[in-house]
């Protein structure tokens, strides 16, 4: 039995060595927040960050002992080279009923994947929670992790927000070697085709990212929507400025939602009288056109932005 996963649209990065940070990420209508103990914290603060990020973790667990609201989410140090060792240890301690899922490093192959899996499943049968408790996210930061992106997300069933993360400066720029531009035309190709090998993997809700630049809200806006056309359900932010533009970029809106009960409607009284194709607000729309608006639908009511499955205080997802 496997823990359903819901879209994400805004995951939001905090460092691991400031959990107080996590009530402005919830103000701020994050769906998830991810608690970063690998680049955001120096080597000599790894052992105190681990042990903070642990107790966050047990003490966002509701009282029927699962996660809260506002997804948490934790970066370990990758598992694999000379220091492999510490995010075994990252990954044992924050492995806990409270935690939505793993964020996985510099991955490389699915052999990395594979790795970890194993290590979450042991974690399950140690605190006797159900197989696929833990969300995996692989991080597809070298040239052969974004290459093998297909093979990657088959690798575990419980990944459900695989993508590409490109930003200035990072990994992914200096392992393929482009020139980050504030268009993004440079990574476009890149993002879709790690967003098919995603879909084609059957991984359900894809994320991308990064926008690095705080105040540059417009140029986060463009970015989103951008990600949101190629196919994308949601971004890791770094700010909590920059989660209800991408919350909002992501989220069918209010029109979007009642034109999708339009056209269902308008197929479905087609399709009792016998027509296969009807023309619907200027346009013809058939049973594949119903099936997207179905998903549409269904993929804003399985979220409750109201209630609280895909963030604490967001306005109508890992």
């Amino acid at each position: 039995m496997r823990t359903q996963r819901v879209p994400l649209r805004s995951l939001l990065f905090v460092p691991g060595s400031r959990t107080d940070w996590l009530p402005k990420a919830e103000s701020a209508g994050a769906d998830a927040a991810i608690l970063d103990l690998e680049d955001a914290v120096p080597e000599d603060g790894k052992a105190a960050a681990r042990e903070a990020v642990a107790q966050a973790v047990t003490a966002d667990q509701m009282t029927d002992g699962t996660p809260g609201p506002m997804r948490l989410l934790v970066r370990i140090n990758a598992l694999d080279g000379a220091t492999g060792w510490q995010g075994a240890d990252d990954l044992r301690a924050v492995a806990r009923p409270g935690l939505y899922g793993i964020v996985l490093p510099k991955v490389s192959g699915p052999e990395d994947v594979t790795t970890a899996d194993r290590l979450l499943a042991w974690c399950e049968r140690e605190h006797g929670l159900p197989e696929g408790h833990f969300a995996l996210l692989p991080l597809l930061e070298t040239a052969r992790g974004l290459r093998e992106a297909y093979a990657i997300g088959r690798a575990a069933a419980r990944i459900a927000h695989l993508g590409a993360v490109t930003a200035p400066g990072g990994d992914v720029e200096r392992a393929i070697g482009y020139r980050w531009s504030p268009e993004g035309e440079e990574t476009r190709e890149l993002r879709a085709r790690a967003l098919l090998d995603a879909r084609a993997a059957d991984r359900p809700h894809p994320v991308a990212g990064l926008w690095a630049d705080v105040a540059d809200l417009a140029g986060l806006r463009r970015f989103a929507e951008q990600n949101r056309a190629l196919g994308y359900e949601g971004m890791a932010v770094i700010h909590p400025s920059h989660v209800p533009v991408v919350n909002e970029v992501f989220a069918p809106d209010a029109e979007e939602l009642a034109r999708c009960g339009r056209l269902i409607a308008t197929v479905e009284r087609a399709q009792a009288e016998g027509a296969g194709a009807v023309l619907f607000e200027g346009r013809m729309v058939d049973e594949a056109m119903a099936a997207t608006a179905r998903r549409t639908l269904a993929l804003a009511g399985a979220d409750d932005r109201d209630g609280g499955q895909g963030g604490r205080g967001s306005s109508a997802s890992v």
